[in-house]
Order: structure tokens, then sequence, then C-alpha cells
């Protein structure tokens, strides 16, 4: 188990290591950055933003003396923001999953994985984890900014909702990544491994959608492996241990289908 663990520890570092210097990947950062920023002011301050409709509605019941429900401003700019993160992941995992596999194709550096002491599991784990945290320290600046925004509610806004919230974003980001590295793992191209995570992950996302339509057993089933609706039912503060189990399923599956691609692909060099 040790050796396994120090395996898995030695790849994480140096996938980690990897991103740290690569030019695409700080332009992929600095986009996430730039987007996610203009979502964050568009959403809080536009003019089609939360604190103007809020302005909008409290001026409506001063003029006709209608009294005005309370609105729960954090919440409904959390559910918001993270909504939009989530489409966003959509268009920026696939590009930063793309390489994980398919560069070592390219490389023929993928051979001597396949062929070394490391086990599959050990490599795939080490990958995802690399990945997943280079997303995670994308995602860490933002959390500055919502802690400046909600510091200024009053009452103070409860941290619940939106710790559950980035945890159903780094879930998210989990799942799509480990499917993204399965489908790396099966070409030496990268646009077209991004290309492929891309569809599969929008698939993914709107079998919620297509279920409404759909009556009867599988319709249900499908809303049940629906990414998108796990996710946005996190996202509202609705805690389900189903949720966590489906995002576990996802990132576990990703990681066995890519050990049996390295797997198949070492039993064709035998």
């Amino acid at each position: 188990m040790g050796i396994v663990l120090s395996n898995i520890i030695a790849i994480y570092r140096r996938e980690l290591q990897s991103y740290f210097v690569s030019p695409l990947a700080y332009a992929i950062a600095a986009v996430f950055w730039f987007l996610s920023g203009l979502f964050f002011v568009l959403i809080l301050m536009g003019p089609d933003g939360i604190l103007a409709a809020v302005a909008a509605v409290d001026l409506q019941g001063q003029q006709f003396g209608i009294p005005v429900p309370p609105i729960d401003v954090p919440y409904e700019f959390m559910r918001a923001f993270l909504d939009r993160m989530g489409w966003l992941l959509l268009f920026v995992l696939p590009i930063l999953s793309m390489g994980l596999y398919a560069e070592e194709r390219k490389r023929g550096t993928l051979e001597l994985l396949a062929t070394s002491p490391v086990t599959n599991w050990a490599v795939a784990v080490g990958k995802l984890l690399g990945v997943l945290t280079f997303f995670i320290t994308m995602v860490v600046p933002l959390l500055g900014l919502e802690a400046i925004a909600l510091s200024a509610s009053n009452p103070p806004a409860p941290i619940s909702v939106p710790l559950l919230g980035h945890l159903a974003l780094i879930l998210l980001a989990a799942a799509i990544l480990s499917l993204g590295m399965f489908i790396s793992s099966l070409t030496d191209s990268t646009i077209l491994a991004a290309i492929l995570t891309f569809a599969v992950i929008l698939l993914l996302l709107f079998l919620d959608l297509l279920a409404k339509n759909i009556n009867g057993p599988f319709g249900e089933a499908l809303g049940h492996i629906s990414l998108l609706k796990h996710y946005n039912n996190l996202i509202q503060g609705i805690f389900d241990t189903s949720s966590l189990v489906l995002f576990a399923s996802y990132i576990i599956l990703g990681i066995f289908l890519t050990a049996q691609s390295i797997d198949a692909l070492r039993f064709q060099r035998q």
C-alpha cells in the first residue's frame, strides 16, 4: 500500500509541475479568471444584476405601498454565479484534460508508463489529482472576491451554502476531468480529445432535459444520472447523499476506464 501511495504522489507531483510550467495552462487560467470575473460583476452589479433587481423591487413596493417579501441576496447571488461557473467548466476543463494521456501517446512515453511497474490505477489517480489541484488553484482567487461581496451582507450570510456550492463545483470538475482523462487515453490528438470530451460532457449535462420529455422508468433513470440535476441541487443548498454518490461514481468510472484503456495498450505491446 505504501509503494502504491508513493507512486501516486510521484505521478501527482510530476503532473502538477507540468501545469505550472505550461504556457497553455496559464492561458487557460487567464481566460477562466477573466470570464469568471466578468460573470461575477454582471451578476452582482450589472444592469440586470441582482442588486439592480432588488432595488427595482424595493422601489415598486414604496411607490405602490405593497409589502415586499425579503430577498436572500447572498443566496441568489451564489446560486446564479455557481450556475454560470458550471457552464464555464464545460469549455475550460476539456482543454485541461485533453493532454493528460494524448501528449504521452504523441511523445511515445505512454508505452513506458504502460510497461512500468507503476500500476495503471496509480498513474490515473495521480494524473487526476494533479489536474484537479491545478483547477482548485484557479478557483481560490474567486473565493476572495466572494468573501468581499458576502461580507457586506446584513445579516451575515451563512457559510454553509457557499461551501456546499463550491464542493459541488469541485466534484463536477473532478467528474469531467476523470472522463476527459479516459478519452485522452484513447487518442494521440489533443484537439480530438478536447472535442470528444466536450461532446460527452454536454450530453451528460443535458440528460436531465431529455429525461423530462421521456415518461416512465427510463426517463427517471436518465434524470438520476444527470450531472446538471445533481449539481443544481447542491448549489441550491440541497444536501443529498445521492448527489455525492453520483459524482463519486463518475470519478471512479473515469479512473477505471482509463486504467482499462492502458491495460489494453500494455496487452497490445506484449
